[in-house]
């Protein structure tokens, strides 16, 4: 079911708060999946697999165990080589690189935002128990 429009653009603008208020918890998390994907690291990834397949199936075939723990020993490298991101594209993509991070110019003081809104109202409620 799609989001309406309304809890879309919430969802846009809890997406920019995150980008502006943990840009450190943004690089960690999902910070070295954004650039340009290694496809020479794919390409052997996928290759490695299909060659693991094959073992399997031929240990499977053969009645050889061996070979067939091989292959798929062969098949689970390969799909860590085409899904690791490389050490270049991490290295290639600081944290100054996420929108929303501390290279943004500070010269217009954003508006609050709503979960600035919601943190506000917290804290007033808290000091008011007290």
């Amino acid at each position: 079911m799609p989001l309406s429009e309304q809890e879309q653009r919430l969802l846009e603008e809890m997406e920019r708060n995150l980008y502006k208020n943990d840009a450190d918890f943004v690089a960690t998390v999902g910070g070295a999946g954004r650039g340009r994907p290694n496809y020479r690291a794919i390409v052997l990834g996928v290759l490695l697999a299909v060659a693991g397949a094959g073992a399997l199936i031929g240990g499977v075939a053969s009645h050889l165990l061996i070979v067939g723990v091989l292959g798929f020993a062969l098949m689970f490298v390969g799909v860590l080589v085409a899904i690791t991101p490389s050490k270049r594209s991490a290295a290639a993509n600081p944290v100054n690189g996420v929108p929303g991070s501390a290279g943004q110019s500070r010269q217009s003081k954003p508006r609050a935002g709503f979960m600035d809104r919601l943190n506000d109202r917290w804290d007033r409620r808290q000091e008011g128990r007290d």
